[in-house]
């Protein structure tokens, strides 16, 4: 199939300045950049007049690999331009299974509607035909369940061993990074020395190494010497996963951190953002990492004592915030009716206090509830998007354009919210930068030279978009809303999106494989 995107301006991905031209696509690469008006014979034309012509965006941090197999058409992320999703982000992945009871609870907040039919990577690609590229990293976390359960200490040697042969046959089956979640338990149990080890070995296998710091509040800046130390000790690329500063108290933290980050020259180092200034995950988050022990707190809940303890341990932390955290989705129990309202409100409602509401809500929901965190700073948002180096990544898994819940934005607006919010409206970032940190920079970061820049050679994955009108939707109060703005995407070559609507086609493939 010969295709020809003409009449647009091109933003090649680079951050160089846009060019008018038009893009020539043979089969599944870019087989020419032409001057504009040359003539191209016996090609199916896409008129990108008044438009920019653009990789198409890669997400680098995103929870797609626990909703794609069941939403493969991907609605969302095609209305936002985006061609490639990263997945296996803070410590989780959907393999290796050895102990699936224990992976089910413990990834249930991300709601996947998987059927668990697989144990190893190969196995669970199989499942999918999904409408954009999937690549797949492996996590911590379910490394170590499958080693140890939820067990709260070091792993033994040969523990430590099965994680590490477990990481290697992920890698052979073309896992393209390992990450932690080091405030998730089981992860969060881990000490710098075991996650050293496990870096290493995703070193040596040739693998990016994610991470969800172990502290994004006070202790942001120790908690990216950590990861750094990792890196360093193991010879691993280095990508420091959402950057930010979370609780009032720690405003202004990411200038300290960014600075730091730039003194680093020894280190293959990067990291994303979000252009959002609430969170979110897991409501457990909220508790100590000791509760979660075993895959035991609901037993824990139940024991009056234990109870307590857990109480007075959510009284003591000043980041519970609990004005600032709002119920996004829950399975259905005593407080399904709660969605969008914060652990404040529904304390008073209760007539109990914060730390109360928070345990009532777990018990009530069998631990799976997911909230919104409105704990950053605008101007730290800001700050860390105008860094050169910061990618521009969701931290999303929604593929759908409806459902249930209140979920993220990010999940329907990152990428335009950038483009329209930050890049035309308030000239945060230049339109061509702004691709850069979309295309070719977290391109590059995978080790990707065919894909994030439009060249002769290069996989023809496009995105056509018009300046003006791209705008995010999706509110926190309405976040069912997709994104308006970008009108074609292709994926190697194939239409995923023609004139803002999805083609039915799921050209997407398994990077790595």
């Amino acid at each position: 199939m010969r295709v020809a995107v003409t009449g647009g301006l091109i933003a090649d991905g680079t951050g160089s300045e846009l060019v008018p031209g038009t893009v020539l696509v043979e089969g599944e690469r870019i087989t020419a950049v032409l001057p504009p008006g040359e003539p191209v014979a016996e090609a199916e034309v896409i008129d990108a007049t008044g438009n920019i012509v653009a990789p198409g965006f890669v997400d680098l941090h995103s929870h797609a690999d626990f909703s794609l197999g069941a939403s493969p058409a991907a609605e969302s992320q095609l209305a936002q331009g985006v061609t490639t999703l990263v997945a296996g982000n803070c410590g989780w992945s959907p393999f290796p299974i050895t102990d699936l009871e224990t992976l089910r609870a413990g990834t249930a907040f991300l709601d996947p509607k998987h059927d668990w039919s697989w144990n190893d990577l190969a196995g669970f690609a199989a499942t999918l035909q999904p409408a954009v590229n999937l690549a797949l990293q492996v996590g911590h976390c379910t490394l170590r369940i499958a080693a140890m359960g939820s067990a709260e200490r070091p792993p033994s040697p040969e523990e430590l061993r099965t994680m590490q042969d477990l990481l290697r046959a992920a890698a052979d089956q073309g896992a393209v990074g390992f990450s932690t979640g080091l405030i998730y338990a089981p992860g969060a149990y881990a000490s710098p020395e075991e996650v050293a080890a496990l870096v290493a070995t995703a070193a040596e296998c040739g693998l990016m190494y994610s991470t969800h710091i172990r502290n994004e509040g006070a202790g942001l800046p120790a908690a990216l010497d950590e990861a750094i130390a990792a890196a360093r000790a193991g010879g691993a690329r280095l990508e420091i996963s959402h950057l930010k500063a979370v609780g009032r108290s720690n405003y202004g933290l990411v200038d300290i951190a960014l600075e730091h980050l730039d003194q680093v020259d020894d280190v293959d180092l990067g990291w994303d953002a979000y252009p959002y200034t609430a969170t979110s995950t897991t409501l457990t988050t909220r508790l100590p990492t000791w509760a979660l022990a075993g895959g035991a707190l609901l037993d824990r809940l139940a024991d009056p004592a234990e109870r307590a303890r857990i109480a007075e341990a959510l009284r003591a932390d000043d980041l519970l915030s609990p004005d600032s955290v709002v119920i996004a989705s829950l399975p259905p129990g005593r407080y399904e009716d709660s969605r969008g309202l914060s652990l404040t409100e529904i304390a008073q409602r209760d007539g109990v206090d914060a730390a109360e509401i928070v345990l009532r809500i777990l018990e009530s929901h069998q631990a799976a509830v997911s909230v919104v965190n409105h704990a950053m700073s605008e101007d730290d948002v800001t700050t860390v998007l105008e860094h050169p180096r910061t990618a521009v990544a969701s931290d999303g898994w929604i593929m759908d354009a409806t459902g249930p819940g209140l979920p993220h934005p990010r999940n329907f607006g990152t990428f335009p919210r950038v483009l329209g919010h930050y890049t035309r409206d308030r000239g945060t970032l230049t339109l061509p930068e702004a691709i850069r940190r979309m295309t070719a920079l977290p391109a590059t970061r995978l080790g990707l030279s065919d894909r994030g820049i439009i060249k002769p050679g290069a996989i023809a994955d496009l995105t056509v978009l018009d300046a003006d009108k791209i705008a995010d939707k999706s509110t926190y109060d309405n976040p069912w809303q997709l994104s308006v703005g970008i009108n074609h995407v292709l994926l190697a070559g194939q239409p995923a999106l023609t004139n803002a609507k999805p083609t039915g086609h799921r050209p997407g493939r398994i990077i790595g494989l």
